[in-house]
C-alpha cells in the first residue's frame, strides 16, 4: 500500500477542478466520463481502466463512482483507489492498493479485487449527509459531505460500547448498548477533499443504482462516451475486502 517517492508517476492532485454551479437538487448527468475520472485520479490509470473493462464482460456503463483516499503515516504516503460502475444488471467494484517491496521504491505490485454483484441481490442504498450551518439552509446550499453505504450480502457491522444510565456519579454496571448496521461497502466523499462536483456525482450514483434496485424510471446514464474495451492482460483474484474504507 506504500507510495514511494520512486514509484511509478502518478498524475498530480493538488487541486480540484472547479465545479460547475448547480443546485443542491440536480438531477443533471455526471461531471466526468468514466475514463476522464480515472485519469484525474491519476492513480495507475490505464491498469485499473483494464480491469474495469475485465469485470465488465462487455457491459455498457451507466453510471460511475471513482473514489481515490489518500492517508498518510508518520513518512509514508498511502493511496487505494476504488472504483463503482453500474450497468442494467450488475454492480461492479474494483478496488486497487499499491505495496513497495524495497526500501530503494523499485519495486512495486499493485494488488486488485473485484466483485460483480447483480442489482437484483442489493439490500439497500444508505445516503448520509452533512451539512454546514443548517439554521441557515437554503435549497441552493450544497452537501458537504456524503457518505455512500450499499448492502448486498447481508454482512452487518457491530458498534459497541458500554452503557449508561445518565446519571454521571453512578458506576454501576449498565452492560453494553450497540448498533448493528447493514453494510458491504462504504465511501465518504467530502467536499473539502475531493471537492464539490465529486459529492454531486456520489448523490447521481446512488439515484442511478436506487432506480436499478427497484426497477423505476431508468437513471441519466453519464456524460462522455466509455473507453473501448482493451486486450485482457489477465484475471485478477481476491474478493473484495468488507469495510475496507473506514
Amino acid at each position: 500500500m506504500t507510495q514511494p517517492p520512486t514509484s511509478k508517476p502518478q498524475a498530480p492532485r493538488s487541486g480540484h477542478q472547479a465545479a460547475p454551479s448547480h443546485s443542491a437538487h440536480d438531477h443533471g448527468a455526471q461531471g466526468q466520463s468514466l475514463e476522464g475520472a480515472l485519469q484525474q485520479a491519476g492513480f495507475y490509470p490505464r491498469l485499473v481502466a483494464d480491469v474495469v473493462d475485465d469485470a465488465l464482460d462487455g457491459r455498457d456503463c451507466m453510471a460511475h463512482l471513482v473514489h481515490l483516499e489518500t492517508h498518510f503515516d508518520r513518512a509514508e504516503v498511502r493511496r487505494h483507489i476504488t472504483v463503482l460502475v453500474l450497468t442494467d444488471d450488475m454492480l461492479v467494484i474494483a478496488h486497487v492498493d499499491d505495496q513497495q517491496l524495497d526500501e530503494a521504491g523499485e519495486q512495486i505490485v499493485a494488488q486488485i479485487s473485484t466483485e460483480s454483484v447483480p442489482v437484483a441481490q442489493i439490500r439497500s442504498v444508505v445516503l448520509s449527509y452533512m451539512y454546514a450551518q443548517p439554521q441557515n439552509y437554503k435549497p441552493s446550499d450544497p452537501v458537504r459531505e456524503l457518505t455512500l453505504s450499499i448492502a448486498w450480502s447481508g454482512g452487518q457491522r457491530l458498534d459497541m460500547g458500554p452503557a449508561s444510565c445518565g446519571d454521571p456519579q453512578c458506576e454501576a454496571d449498565h452492560g453494553y448498548s450497540g448498533t448493528i448496521a447493514q453494510e458491504d461497502i462504504v465511501l465518504r466523499i467530502s467536499a473539502e477533499a475531493d471537492g464539490l462536483q465529486a459529492v454531486q456525482d456520489a448523490k447521481l450514483f446512488a439515484r442511478a443504482l436506487r432506480a436499478v434496485n427497484t426497477g423505476s424510471a431508468a437513471p441519466v446514464p453519464h456524460s462522455g462516451p466509455v473507453a473501448a474495451p482493451r486486450p485482457r492482460t489477465g484475471v485478477f483474484g481476491n474478493r473484495l475486502s468488507r469495510g475496507h474504507q473506514r
